[in-house]
């Protein structure tokens, strides 16, 4: 089974006052709340939301996910 990297992404800064289709990035990403994290794993799609949103969101690579 090839190992897959995930990301932790957290968002530190209020998406109010940025363009709705920003904030619908991070509501279909999972982030509700400031400081709220979620763990996805990379993927095209996932690194294109991110790209979207970067200036709202701190990024961390995770090595390790329990299963």
């Amino acid at each position: 089974m090839a190992k897959e990297s995930k990301i932790e992404i957290k968002l530190i800064k209020s998406p109010i006052g940025y363009k709705k289709d920003q904030k619908l990035t991070l509501e279909a990403l999972g982030l509700k709340r400031m400081n709220q994290v979620v763990i996805k794993s990379s993927s095209d799609g996932i690194n294109g939301m991110i790209r979207k949103i970067a200036h709202l969101v701190e990024l961390r690579e995770i090595s390790w996910v329990y299963s």
